[in-house]
């Protein structure tokens, strides 16, 4: 059979096919996402259970004069083989590749970057208010997870629209029961409702099949149909709260029925308030594994189609423990002797590693869905009466909960612990999920404390001093594995505030701070081998406070002194030795700062994402090389 998706090349294709073509496609594009996904990696289970919808959006609005305007976007991949992106999709999250989500300046059908959870309401209220002034026919329409409709930014842009009464907008609720891993809180089980809801659902189905058979004129069905409305409104929970907000529900629909979506897309855009779609989606739909396990398969590495399984090269077992598992662990054996530990995440059990943790103390564990903000607040109150919360967040998500972290925990001085994962360079999630900002926007803040570990041994002791802190204090460890540094099975404290000297030299210092350290002993050992230079590397530990006894008694007895961090040099590390060295009156004779510079990091693996800002270990070689023959000539020159 000829493949419809080959003649195809941009959405309006799909404005003159009929249903069962429709559905042609959209089987044929899940078909190619397996195959081409299979290969590469990437988001997977999401795009999956989207693809109907994917396809019936396309086929019924005027893209992209009207807006699609897609949250996350681990949705997105059907939509970007629809626009023009099918031959792409093998390099999606690599090097100089597609994006694995949506990027304004990759496609003009991408409305709106999505990374984070919770945004597309309010752009697409933004855009509705901006269109209404020139193109009032013009529709946006926001598609959003029943995970991040939870969030309280898409509580708050709902209030909006409602009050703002736009008639151009509509928001499509794909609601499948998961974000990235099961959905929790009282608005999922609210969702599940509206499917068992049977008064509703006889009433729904009867009238419309009296229509379908002509039993029911065009204008009394319009009126029956706004009755069915109202019927909703009182019988099921999901249409009474979103008519609440001053919107018009329409659901549940199947999703993965496009002749049905594409009924409720139509009657939507006819209708004079915003109105919200309730589809219903089966996420990993059409991959029976994935179907089986979609926390499995939300993001993947290349795997055998017909074997399900994930190939040899991602499967081979890790060398040594990810900081991750290192993290879930230790915090279990802390746990079992501390009845005070609780644990907190933002949906994401599994990527924080606390899905282990809750098997083990599922009285200390909490999930709070899509909500960084009240999960720091949360701890706060945790932290008054008495507990030792430990938010475990990324550093990319943390930064939506900053004005608590400052109001209510730094403030009033609690003794939270964030437990900050993915600090540095991520890899292929690229720009938005970057974890390069929260040292600059944590070391300003009274009362907080800053550490990163070397390795996963000293990661433990870290975690086991954070617990007997009594104030605020954050430990930011990176994404993947460690180095195999031997584990303790009680993990001891460590002195806040202490650095240690690694390795003695007398040509220059290196100062490295997390995980970036083992890299420095790596950049020293090569200046000795291949130039015979001899360099002092420092651990620090610790950033709030620093070591000044250490630090001012070694600064002073080098010409070069150079910083290392897997973070922005804007207010990083560097900056902070930077200012210490400045306040004590330590002349800087040649200062080097490694780590990211000021523009966005776009997707790629860690290590070319470093070599992108100049600190992978043969620049940094490099580098210091050329700075201490500089020096040389200088001072010969003057000499």
């Amino acid at each position: 059979m000829e493949r419809l998706i080959d003649q195809i090349a941009l959405p309006e294709g799909l404005r003159d096919l009929k249903l069962a073509q429709l559905e042609q496609v959209a089987h044929e594009l899940r078909e190619e996402l397996i195959s081409s996904v299979s290969e590469s990696g990437g988001h997977f289970a999401s795009s999956l259970g989207a693809a109907e919808i994917s396809v019936a959006l396309h086929a019924v609005f005027d893209t992209p004069q009207d807006k699609l305007v897609w949250d996350v976007g681990h949705q997105g991949y059907i939509h970007k083989m629809l626009t023009g992106r099918r031959a792409l999709l093998s390099t999606i999250r690599k090097k100089d590749g597609i994006s694995g989500f949506m990027r304004r300046d990759e496609s003009s059908y991408d409305t709106f970057g999505a990374g984070h959870a919770g945004t597309s309401i309010s752009a697409a209220v933004g855009m509705c208010v901006a269109l209404a002034q020139k193109d009032a026919a013009r529709h946006v329409i926001a598609i959003i997870g029943d995970g991040s409709i939870t969030a309280g930014m898409a509580l708050e842009a709902l209030n909006h629209a409602g009050a703002l009464k736009l008639k151009n907008l509509i928001v499509v609720l794909n609601d499948n029961e998961m974000s990235i891993s099961e959905n929790v809180g009282a608005m999922s089980w609210l969702f599940s409702r509206a499917i068992t809801c049977k008064p509703s659902n006889y009433l729904r189905s009867g009238f419309k099949a009296l229509h379908r058979r002509g039993y029911v004129p065009e204008l009394l069905y319009k009126a029956i149909d706004r009755v069915e409305e109202l019927t909703q409104s009182f019988m099921v929970g999901p249409a009474m709260l979103f008519e609440s907000f001053g919107f018009r529900y329409i659901g549940p629909v199947d999703g993965h029925n496009i002749g049905d979506l594409i009924t409720a897309l139509e009657h939507a855009r006819t209708q004079d308030v915003p109105v919200l779609i309730h589809a219903r989606t089966k996420k990993g739909k059409g991959y029976e594994p994935a179907e089986a396990d979609p926390i499995k398969w939300h993001g993947v590495t290349p795997f055998d189609i017909d074997a399900g399984k994930f190939s040899i090269a991602s499967s081979v077992k890790a060398k040594a423990p990810t900081y991750t598992s290192v993290f879930a662990n230790t915090l279990i054996s802390l746990a079992n002797n501390n009845d005070a530990i609780v644990a907190i995440t933002a949906a994401m059990p599994s990527g924080t590693g606390l899905d282990l943790f809750k098997k083990s103390h599922p009285d200390k564990f909490f999930d709070v869905g899509i909500c960084e903000q009240h999960a720091v607040t949360f701890a706060a109150g945790l932290a008054c009466e008495g507990k030792r919360p430990v938010c475990a967040i990324y550093s990319t998500f943390l930064q939506r909960a900053f004005d608590q972290v400052i109001h209510d925990v730094c403030i009033q001085n609690l003794p939270v612990v964030f437990a900050i994962d993915r600090a540095g360079m991520v890899g292929n999630d690229g720009e938005t999920h970057q974890g390069l900002y929260d040292i600059s926007f944590l070391r300003s803040l009274p009362n907080m404390t800053i550490l990163s570990p070397k390795d996963e041994a000293e990661f433990q002791s870290m975690l086991a001093s954070a617990i007997a802190h009594p104030g605020p204090i954050a430990i930011r460890y990176p994404r993947g594995e460690g180095i195999g540094a031997p584990l303790n099975e009680i993990p001891q404290p460590l002195p806040i505030g202490r650095a240690e000297v690694l390795r003695h030299g007398k040509d220059l210092l290196l100062i490295a701070f997390g995980p970036l350290v083992q890299q420095t002993l790596h950049v020293a050992e090569q200046l000795c081998q291949l130039h015979g230079i001899s360099t002092t590397v420092i651990n620090a530990r610790s950033l709030k406070p620093l070591d000044q006894e250490l630090l001012g008694k070694e600064m002073i007895k080098y010409h070069l002194i150079a910083t290392v961090e897997d973070h922005a040099r804007a207010g990083g590390f560097g900056s902070a030795v930077a200012e210490f060295a400045l306040d004590n009156g330590i002349i800087l004779e040649k200062f080097l700062r490694f780590g990211a510079e000021d523009f966005y990091t776009a997707h790629a693996s860690q290590s070319e994402q470093q070599a992108l800002h100049g600190y992978a270990p043969q620049q940094m070689v490099a580098t210091l090389v050329a700075a201490l023959r500089s020096q040389k000539i200088s001072k010969t020159a003057n000499g």
